[in-house]
């Protein structure tokens, strides 16, 4: 039998979890952690930028040389990915002038546009795992978890497919991709390609794998539920919250989305009994049962997944196989693998 405390915790009102979530809605404070990681991601890419052009530094580290400084570079665009993602739910600074200045400069070195991550983002939020309508379900299900970056491309088509904007986004739009490609034209003109291949697309490209699996990939499969409670998924540890910034509470963004990162661990503790009521998936699930396994293994290696199990986008392709057999291979996968999202799955 429970004891008291935790039996009349577990079974409290609605009404008295908004009030315990309370302490966590509130605006984060005007030096907090967010601002620190969007000054320090600054800094480090300033850093790296400086050490690449030390001859004396790179003669002194010899072959730790390059690896050192594209793993500095990382570390500043993978800060700068928390801050953009703060920012664009305003709990990145009590000032919404200074929210929106973090907003942007982290996307500016991100090579983002703060306009279409913001748009595109509350576009997931209010629809998780529709296949339609939410931009990150198509990141996660449409190829290898291994090319997830790439496919983020697909949230700036997201957005003008869906004429997202409002206001003056449009020209921000504009301003920022031409700031991209004026920096582009001149590292052409003045030779410094190499600085933007190695400590930017190259860590860009990393980030976006680690931003894609543990942002989109991992906190939302295996892509069925569309239930608040269980659309997203907490996988607890202390050592995750470090290395990804909270992201491995997922959840408990999607519940609140209000709450800065720094506050998703003592949310996710202060909540846990009501989410255990809810039923809310609390562990990372790959290898729970076999077919978490196969599935994850399936993803990895090619993870194109169709909708309709009978009128699969996919199903065409199998004209394109040489044999009844192979085709037969390749629409009983499609079966196999559709996802069908459930607004009630529980």
């Amino acid at each position: 039998m429970l004891d008291e405390p935790n039996f009349s915790k577990k079974f409290h009102s609605f009404n008295y979890w908004q009030k315990v979530i309370k302490e966590y809605l509130d605006p984060p404070g005007i030096l907090n952690p967010t601002v620190w990681l969007f000054l320090g991601g600054y800094l480090l890419a300033g850093t790296a930028v400086w050490a690449w052009y030390q001859d004396w530094l790179s003669i002194k580290l010899g072959h730790f040389y390059l690896p050192l400084l594209v793993g500095i570079a990382f570390l500043a665009l993978h800060m700068e990915g928390t801050v953009i993602h703060d920012a664009c739910h305003k709990a990145a600074h009590p000032n919404k002038w200074v929210n929106q200045l973090m907003g942007h400069g982290a996307a500016i070195l991100l090579g983002f546009s703060f306009p279409v991550f913001t748009r595109v983002h509350l576009q997931h939020h209010s629809h998780v795992n529709d296949p339609k309508n939410d931009p990150d379900h198509i990141v996660s299900t449409f190829g290898p978890v291994w090319l997830i970056a790439p496919r983020f491309f697909y949230h700036e088509y997201f957005f003008f497919e869906r004429k997202l904007w409002r206001k003056y986004e449009l020209m921000q739009w504009g301003l920022e991709r031409s700031l991209f490609l004026t920096i582009i034209l001149a590292g052409i003109k003045f030779n410094f390609m190499n600085v933007i291949y190695n400590l930017w697309f190259g860590p860009a490209l990393m980030v976006g794998v680690t931003l894609g699996i543990f942002f989109d990939y991992l906190p939302h499969r295996p892509f069925l539920a569309r239930n608040k409670w269980k659309n997203a998924r907490v996988y607890p540890s202390k050592v995750m919250n470090i290395l990804i910034m909270g992201q491995n509470y997922h959840l408990i963004h999607h519940l609140w989305p209000s709450i800065p990162w720094f506050e998703y661990k003592p949310a996710y503790e202060a909540t846990k009994p009501l989410l255990d009521q809810k039923g809310s998936p609390q562990r990372m699930g790959i290898f729970e049962t076999k077919a978490d396994g196969l599935n994850f293994l399936y993803d990895v290696i090619l993870g194109i997944r169709s909708h309709k199990k009978n009128r699969s986008k996919m199903r065409p392709f199998a004209k394109l196989l040489p044999s009844k057999r192979l085709r037969r291979k390749w629409i009983n996968l499609l079966h196999t693998t559709a996802l069908i999202p459930d607004r009630d799955n529980n």
